[in-house]
């Protein structure tokens, strides 16, 4: 019978993760934000855990589809992903992951949450190609985080309309219209060669 109680060395997580795991990318990623905010919410420069790692590991749950703080403390003690975060610190329990959620972070979580995407899109890892509005809130003009919502929306308006005058440009080619045909012409005429084609849409 083969034993399992044999002494190892302790394993090292680093050559374990493969080099294009996405919990890399996130980890360089949020290494890059601002945590000002999150840090100010602690009165006490000693904690048992660094908030900006925390707020990592949320993250990386919520994109496995790991919502539960108990479900997220077993991910850290059987997931290596989520063990190389932590950086060999204790496994929080599913209490903190609790207050952490819904005490420190509520008030900052939009506002990190804006800060990645900006990442997101200055790395080109957003395309624009689809927008879904479904379940989308749209902030009041009240609302102490409309700032920053605006400021993205701004940002990244500019980006989509760039991608728009490739796209015509190619659009132009491709179907011998003239050069510098706005948006609104193209439209018009693929809705024209639409009726002239009898070209039906499947939905779903």
């Amino acid at each position: 019978m083969r034993s399992r109680n044999q002494l190892v060395l302790p394993l090292n997580l680093e050559i374990k993760i493969e080099k294009n795991d996405l919990v890399r990318k996130l980890a360089e990623i949020c290494d890059e934000l601002d945590y000002t905010k999150l840090y100010s919410l602690y009165l006490r420069s000693w904690r048992k855990i660094d908030p900006a790692v925390l707020f990592e590991i949320l993250v990386f749950a919520y994109m496995n589809g790991i919502y539960s703080s108990r479900d997220i403390e077993k991910a850290c003690k059987n997931d290596i992903r989520f063990m190389w975060l932590l950086q060999e610190e204790p496994v929080p329990n599913h209490s903190t992951f609790a207050r952490f959620q819904n005490e420190r972070l509520a008030g900052v979580i939009e506002e990190l949450f804006c800060q990645l995407v900006e990442k997101l899109c200055d790395l080109g890892e957003i395309s624009y190609k689809n927008i879904f509005i479904d379940g989308t809130k749209i902030e009041a003009n009240a609302n102490r985080y409309t700032f920053v919502w605006a400021k993205a929306v701004e940002k990244n308006l500019q980006k989509l309309k760039n991608k728009i005058n490739q796209e015509l440009a190619s659009i132009c080619e491709k179907y011998g219209l003239a050069d510098g045909s706005n948006l609104e012409e193209v439209i018009e005429f693929l809705n024209c060669s639409i009726q002239l084609l009898n070209i039906e849409f499947v939905h779903g």
